[in-house]
């Protein structure tokens, strides 16, 4: 069945992956946290791959307000669930995927389970779901799996890898399970962007923390998909080396800048502390 998948439907993937590494590829298994903006997306470019094996969890719905962005989203999948709706249109691609569904949010009780056969944890959960996130993220690291992320700001994307062996969460990003969620959210901010290129032409008014909802457009999230899957074949095919974090990179379309830098101390780095303390202060006056 392989042979015939590799021969057939992804015989284009050929040339710029092997045959081995496709094989490696639909062998593969992949957990995915969140089917919206960001996550349908990612899912949907690595079942494209050929990425044969999937865990998708999210426990919301389609609505109207996701359409502008989420590849996910129409007419046909309003009220229904996004893992649901994800995993269906991943077995539309491939036929021979196996997909299970966490139709649920994901926490201490069920990780295990999340986790299960998983080769690598794909974060596309929404910017505000902090403590989530930052717990599978232990439990990858837990687990010797590698867990990369990419957010769509303003019309550009970052991409952040954590190596099993490498730099952890809260040392990257400065957060603590001391710190208010408000600040823990501003660390994470500025550990996602050290080059906020975004904040020249993001009306900065239309952030909702209290709400937790802010501007996000299609091809942010596109070139956020882009980012991620690449870096999620390098790790599952090993075909190239990995630089995890403090390594990130950004790139902002509408301004055409392009950053690859290497974070020092990561979020201890003083000039990070500065720049977390200043969005700290700006979602402390949105929160009133």
């Amino acid at each position: 069945m392989i042979a015939s998948l590799i021969a057939e439907e992804f015989s284009r993937n050929i040339g710029l992956l092997s045959e081995a590494e496709q094989t490696k590829l639909l062998k593969a298994h992949v957990a995915v946290v969140g089917a919206g903006g960001v996550g349908g997306l990612h899912i949907l470019t690595l079942a494209r791959l050929g990425v044969g094996n999937f865990t998708i969890a999210d426990p919301d719905v389609f609505e109207p307000a996701n359409v502008s962005r989420q590849f996910g989203a129409s007419q046909q999948s309003y009220g229904r669930n996004k893992a649901e709706v994800l995993a269906q249109m991943v077995q539309d691609i491939n036929p021979e995927a196996n997909v299970m569904v966490f139709s649920e949010r994901v926490t201490r009780e069920n990780v295990a389970a999340f986790f299960t056969g998983a080769e690598v944890l794909v974060d596309g959960i929404d910017f505000f779901e902090f403590e989530i996130r930052r717990m599978l993220f232990y439990e990858a690291k837990a687990r010797g799996l590698y867990a990369v992320t990419s957010a769509p700001l303003g019309f550009g994307g970052t991409l952040q890898v954590f190596a099993p062996d490498g730099m952890d969460f809260d040392t990257y990003f400065g957060t603590s399970v001391d710190f208010t969620l408000e600040k823990n959210l501003a660390c994470f901010a500025a550990g996602l962007a050290p080059s906020p290129y975004h904040i020249k032409y993001m009306d900065l008014n239309k952030v909702d923390v209290k709400n937790k909802k802010g501007p996000a457009v299609a091809p942010a999230c596109t070139l956020a998909a882009s980012l991620l899957t690449t870096e999620v074949v390098k790790i599952l095919t090993g075909s190239c080396p990995v630089r995890a974090v403090p390594h990130y990179i950004q790139i902002d379309l509408y301004r055409r800048k392009l950053k690859k830098g290497y974070l020092w101390l990561g979020g201890r780095n003083p000039l990070q502390r500065l720049k977390a303390w200043l969005i700290y202060r700006e979602f402390k006056k949105r929160m009133v």
